[in-house]
């Protein structure tokens, strides 16, 4: 069995053999700086390149059209006059970082809190806010996909939901203007792989059985997709 020795290494390995990864991480604490520049930086340079592609006047008539459809001609031009490439990009940035930051500390909570009962179970907080940086890693894959979609694009009138590429709502051209289209967004390939990553995590630093460590995993994500779309069919 590959011995996990690096975090260089462990960025490869986190796709290929992630029970080694998990393992090496429960000794090294101070591993988990690098995945966390990896997934901001690589989430960030897809809206980077989009916003520096995309016809932005077709772009923000798309967005007009799908949430301010409702409102006032005078509330759909100030919304027009406040959208610019430069400011979407800036706040997509922040968004992104301190989102990733915030939601992170709270699955790190979780599994802190849904690991509790393991006796052998010396992980604290810190730790599983680490792990959760690695739990992210999928995102590199969804990034160079967008990437790749986007510097192939025939025009620059490019869907948003180039994006997420591996989402239900890119696969089946899902409009902006659905009630479905962010539930369609967040049904990915990289949420499911993650599921999958916390599930090996969680297995490694404890002694829970496969599918105790998979139901810990699986469950705030189809508690809050449930809730989700009983919210959207009601």
């Amino acid at each position: 069995m590959q011995t996990v020795s690096n975090p260089i290494q462990a960025c490869n390995d986190i796709f290929f053999r992630p029970n080694g990864v998990f393992r090496a991480l429960a000794e090294n604490n101070n591993w988990s700086w690098l995945p966390f520049f990896i997934v901001i930086i690589v989430t960030i340079l897809p809206q980077y390149a989009y916003f520096h592609s995309v016809d932005f006047n077709w772009y923000t008539e798309l967005l007009v059209d799908a949430q301010y459809a409702d409102r006032s001609p005078a509330e759909q031009q100030q919304f027009r006059q406040q959208l610019t490439p430069s400011a979407t990009i800036s706040f997509a940035s922040v968004a992104i970082f301190f989102g990733y930051i915030i939601i992170n500390a709270i699955i790190a909570l979780y599994l802190n809190l849904a690991t509790r009962s393991a006796a052998e179970n010396e992980q604290g907080f810190t730790d599983w806010y680490g792990m959760t940086w690695w739990l992210g890693m999928p995102v590199v894959v969804s990034s160079l996909f967008a990437l790749g979609l986007i510097l192939m694009a025939d025009g620059h009138q490019i869907t948003p939901t180039v994006l997420a590429p591996l989402s239900i709502a890119y696969l089946f051209n899902i409009d902006m203007s659905s009630p479905w289209f962010a539930f369609a967004q967040s049904i990915k390939l990289d949420a499911f792989w993650a599921i999958y990553l916390m599930a090996v995590g969680v297995s490694q630093w404890t002694r829970f059985s496969t599918k105790k460590s998979a139901t810990i995993a699986a469950a705030p994500y189809a508690i809050i997709w449930a809730i989700w779309l009983v919210m959207i069919a009601l």
